[in-house]
Order: C-alpha cells, then sequence, then structure tokens
C-alpha cells in the first residue's frame, strides 16, 4: 500500500509548522520549555521501535511521507498506531524543522519516561547501583545509563539531579537504556543513603584520593557506587557518612578519567563480582 494512503487509513491529520505540537517538538528539542509529563522525542526507526518494544507510553505520533522509504518503516506506523490516536503528518520542509537526523526515517514519537517509584522497587541479593551524584551533562548521563544496562546493573540513581532526564542528548546517548534500566530519583542525600543503609548496602565513593583501588574490594555484597560531578565531584556531605572511597589508578599525565568512564570501570568490576563469581 503506498504511504500517503495508508497514513489516510490510519486517520493521520496535516498539520504545520505553527500547530502547537510542532511547537512541543521543538520545546522539547531545545530543552527550553517546561516539560512536566517528561515526554522525549523518540525519532528514527531504531528509537520507535524500542518504545514500542518496551511498552512506552506514546502522546503522538508524526510522520512526513517523503521520507518514509521501507515496508519496515510504514509496518512500525501501523503497530505504534495501536498506542495513540494522535496521529499527524507533515511535510518535508516541516520534518527538517524538527528532526535532527542527517538521513531522516520521516517517523518520530513523542513519548513518556517511564513512571517508576522507589517504594516499588525490592533490589534482588548482591545488588549493584550506581548513584549519578549531581552530573551536569547530559551525554554524560545517558552514557552512564547505557554502561549500566550493559553491565548488569540493577538500577541507577540519580541523587541532587543538575540534568533534565529528556533531553535529547541523554535519550541519545543512551541508547534506549532510559526505557530500560530502572531509574529513581532523590531529591538529597539523605534520602538516598536512608534508602541504601535500609537495603544494607555497603556504599563506595569515587574518588581520586582514596588509597585503595577499586580492584581490591571483594565486593559480593548489596553494593552502591557514588560518582560525582564532572567538576566538583561528589557533594560533600556523602563524606559526613562512613563509607569507603575508592580510585581507579592514574598512570599516565592525567590526574582523573572523565566521569562516564570512571564508572564504566567501577560498574563492570562490582558487576563481575557480585554476579557472575560464586
Amino acid at each position: 500500500m503506498e504511504i500517503n494512503e495508508l497514513l489516510k487509513q490510519l486517520n493521520f491529520q496535516p498539520i504545520g509548522e505553527t500547530n502547537g505540537r510542532i511547537k512541543r517538538v521543538k520545546g522539547i528539542i531545545s530543552n527550553s520549555k517546561p516539560n512536566p509529563e517528561k515526554l522525549f522525542v523518540a525519532e528514527g526507526i531504531w528509537l520507535a521501535s524500542m518504545c514500542l518494544k518496551f511498552g512506552t507510553h506514546i502522546d503522538s505520533l508524526i510522520v512526513c511521507p517523503e521520507y518514509v522509504r521501507t515496508p519496515e518503516v510504514a509496518e512500525l506506523i501501523k503497530n505504534l498506531c495501536g498506542r495513540t490516536n494522535e496521529r499527524f503528518i507533515v511535510s518535508s520542509k516541516t520534518y527538517e524543522k524538527i528532526s535532527e537526523k542527517g538521513q531522516p526515517d520521516g517517523i518520530m514519537a513523542l513519548a513518556a519516561l517511564p513512571q517508576r517509584g522507589i517504594s516499588d522497587f525490592i533490589p534482588p541479593k548482591k545488588a549493584v547501583i550506581l548513584v549519578i551524584d549531581g552530573v551536569e551533562i547530559p551525554g554524560n548521563a545517558g552514557t552512564m545509563l547505557r554502561m549500566a544496562d550493559g553491565a548488569g546493573a540493577d538500577a541507577v540513581f540519580f541523587c541532587n539531579r543538575k540534568v533534565r532526564m529528556t533531553h535529547p542528548k541523554l535519550i541519545k546517548s543512551s541508547q534506549g537504556a532510559i526505557l530500560t534500566v530502572p531509574v529513581y530519583e532523590f531529591p538529597s542525600v539523605a534520602e538516598c543513603r536512608a534508602w541504601l543503609k535500609k537495603f544494607g548496602f555497603t556504599v563506595y565513593l569515587a574518588d581520586t584520593r582514596a588509597q585503595r583501588f577499586y580492584y581490591d574490594e571483594p565486593f559480593g555484597t548489596n553494593t552502591a557506587l557514588v560518582v560525582g560531578r564532572e567538576r566538583y565531584g561528589i557533594a560533600r556531605e556523602w563524606y559526613s557518612y562512613d563509607y569507603s572511597m575508592i580510585a581507579i589508578p592514574m598512570l599516565g599525565k592525567c590526574d582523573s578519567l572523565n566521569v562516564g568512564v570512571a564508572a564504566t570501570v567501577l560498574t563492570y568490576e562490582a558487576c563481575i563480582k557480585n554476579k557472575l563469581k560464586k
């Protein structure tokens, strides 16, 4: 079936650049408007398919028929239509104003981040949780989410969050892990600490000043790894508790690693020892 005929059959409504829906997309992409529904832009076959696979709530669907070139996209459009009645068709001129892809697939969904409550999360035995304290760069936050998925971490906690979770750079760098990794937010160190204490977590602070290296730790129990802001590190309040500090040896001229790289080294070490070794 020809794409325009399909869209007509599926009740897609034509809209232009001045439509409120397009303005909403622009606001989310620019990260400049309030976003209480925590909507993000899922553009392209891969990310839209991830939303479908993991049952993500779809607010609306936007399609540009000029860029729909394969039966795969047409089939994805049909499947996504079962998730939303808000369906819109736009011209290539309008689509190019909101697309961030060099070679667009012609499909874009406004989707909502998963809503999870910490009261529903019961950590498994020998759980590994990455605690991200105050990180400001969206790409770093997204990279750590992707890494947490790859390492098999049980959850990621954001404490003193400085970055908007729907930021396009975070969504892109997470490569869909924002949908797969259990993510929870704590407004303060005290609240995060209280939860970790309740479930018997051993807490480690990533700090270049530490006298003990990460690979010397046996782990093996519920483990929380805390990493901090790119410039200032972990918030001082964490140091008021009796937590161990661990470091990654720096064998060259630089004195530290990017926070995403450091988190990767530590998280994989803990996950391997807690989940693969008997």
